[in-house]
Order: structure tokens, then C-alpha cells, then sequence
């Protein structure tokens, strides 16, 4: 069997996203439309929150943040996809590769942090709305802010360090349209059971630590809500807090079912259908979901519209 690694100067080969339809062409034109779409949404949110000074507060920068990592997680995916499947040309560099690992890992955890920051916000505006701007002041934010990129950034240089240290054998082909370490231990002529359960281990804390963090903060809102004597105070905490509930919901729910799966049981088809969730879909739908349930997204929609005439 051919014996290679991460020293030599071979590349790799992705399969792709519709390697295995019949209809290419016309599933790529549906991603490609998606992905413009996510695009268009999250910059248009980002413009929104930096033109409109009432969206200058600490829940719209934390969305802002959640809008960031949204569109670094679909560039680093959805351009290498895109010119692989025009070109014809599947390959992909060890550096490459090594870089697409780093990227989607970082922005994976650093999302499951953010939504817990942004629970616990939630939580202090309802809960304890005197001194919210003592407790969320801009330096705290942007402190939580950073923490939450470096926490996904530590995981992801770990991750990227042992993928790389392996070796790998037999056929160069990642059974993926992007690398992924998953498809790319499977390469490997190394025994990577250890890894793969540490793996699974990390996947399980960072994924279930920020969640009891949500769940906690929800409780606590809940619990808030129901003791407000005023309707109107009720129906306004509960829009603001619904959006983000969606989120969680979507991005927990593709998480969990794609990371906190054992390594044994996953499979090359599973694991591209959900990556397609969590590097496509909810880029898209996370804007669409702040923007349709949010009146003052939707105002300063309105009022950037009227200022250019639409």
C-alpha cells in the first residue's frame, strides 16, 4: 500500500458535493443561490447594525459577531467547492486543507460560545435590567466577544496539530466537498481510535457546557416573563428572546446530530448532508430569522430603504 503524508508535495483529491447525482449542475446553481443569498443576508445585517445608532447595543454586536462567523464558515467552504466543481480541478493543498480544518473548527466553537453569551445577555436584560449596562458594558462584551473566538481558535489548533501528525496511506481522495478532519482520519494507516474518542469527548463538553448555559439563562426569562404584571412587557421580551431560541434550536440541533455522533457510526453520505446545514443553510437562515422576527431590524430596514428612494 502507498505510504504518504503531510511532507510530500502530493495533494489531495475532494470528491465533492454531487460527485455521487446525476444532477450536478443543477444542484451547484441551488448552492450557489443559497450561498448568494447568505452573502447578500449577513452583510445586509452587518450594514444595518453599523448605519442604525439604535442597533448600537450589546445584543446587535453580539449578533453582528454571529454574522461574521456565519460568513467566515461559508467562504472557507463554498469558493474552494465552487472552483473545484467548474474547473474540474478536485484538488486540494496540504495547506489548504490544513487551513479549511482550522477555519470551520474555530468558527464551530466559537459559535456554540457565542449563543451562550448571547443567553446570558438576554438573560441580564430581563432579569436584572438596572444594572444591565453595568454588567454588559462594552469592554465586557467585547472581552466575552474574544473569548469565545479564542476558545473555538484553541480547539481548532489542537485539532489541526494531531490530524497533521498522522500518516496516510492508499488512495488520496477525501470522501467530502470540503476537509473535514473526520474524512480525512479516515485516510490515515494510523490507529486514530484514541483521537476519535478525545474528539468525540471535546465535542460533547463544548457542545453541552454552552447549552446548559442556555438552557440555565432561558429558565431563569421564563420564570421572569410569566411574574411581568404588563402584557405589551411580556409580548417584547419574549420577540427578543424567540430569535435567538430559533438559532439555538437550528444550529444545536445540526450540531448535535453531527458531532455528537461516534466516529464508528458516521458516514461519508451523513456527514456531507450535515455539512451542508451548518456551512450553507444556517448562514441563511440566521438573518432571515433576526430580520422577520425583530421590529427594529425591520424598522431600520425600512428606513435605510426610504433614504435611498426604494
Amino acid at each position: 500500500m502507498e505510504l504518504w503524508n503531510h511532507t510530500s508535495v502530493t495533494d489531495l483529491i475532494l470528491s465533492g458535493l454531487f460527485s455521487h447525482s446525476s444532477y450536478g449542475f443543477f444542484l451547484f446553481s441551488l448552492v450557489l443561490l443559497a450561498s448568494a443569498a447568505a452573502l447578500a443576508g449577513n452583510v445586509l445585517f452587518l450594514l444595518l447594525i453599523q448605519a442604525n445608532a439604535h442597533l448600537h447595543t450589546p445584543m446587535y454586536f453580539f449578533l453582528s459577531q454571529l454574522s461574521i462567523m456565519d460568513l467566515t464558515m461559508m467562504c472557507t467552504v463554498v469558493p474552494k467547492m465552487a472552483a473545484n466543481f467548474l474547473s474540474g480541478h478536485k484538488t486540494v493543498s496540504w495547506g489548504g486543507c490544513g487551513a479549511q480544518i482550522f477555519l470551520v473548527v474555530m468558527v464551530g466553537g466559537a459559535e456554540c460560545f457565542l449563543l451562550a453569551v448571547m443567553a446570558y445577555d438576554r438573560y441580564v436584560a430581563i432579569c436584572h435590567p438596572l444594572r444591565y449596562p453595568v454588567l454588559m458594558n462594552w469592554k465586557v462584551c467585547c472581552l466575552m466577544s474574544l473569548a469565545c473566538w479564542m476558545g473555538g481558535a484553541a480547539d481548532s489548533v489542537i485539532d489541526v496539530a494531531v490530524v497533521f501528525s498522522f500518516s496516510y496511506c492508499g488512495p488520496r481522495v477525501v470522501d467530502h466537498f470540503f476537509c473535514e478532519f473526520p474524512a480525512l482520519l479516515r485516510l490515515s494507516c494510523a490507529d486514530t481510535s484514541l483521537f476519535e474518542d478525545l474528539v468525540y469527548a471535546c465535542c460533547v463538553v463544548m457542545l453541552l457546557m454552552p447549552l446548559g448555559v442556555i438552557v440555565a439563562s432561558y429558565a431563569r426569562v421564563l420564570m421572569a416573563v410569566i411574574r411581568m404584571p404588563s402584557t405589551e412587557g411580556k409580548k417584547k421580551a419574549m420577540a427578543t428572546c424567540s430569535s435567538h431560541l430559533t438559532v439555538v434550536c437550528l444550529y444545536y440541533g445540526g450540531a448535535i446530530f453531527s458531532y455528537m455522533q461516534p466516529f464508528w457510526s458516521r458516514t461519508p453520505a451523513g456527514d456531507r448532508t450535515t455539512s451542508i446545514f451548518y456551512t450553507i443553510l444556517t448562514p441563511i437562515l440566521n438573518p432571515l430569522v433576526y430580520s422577520l422576527r425583530n421590529r427594529e431590524v425591520t424598522r431600520a430596514l425600512r428606513k435605510m430603504l426610504g433614504r435611498r428612494g426604494v
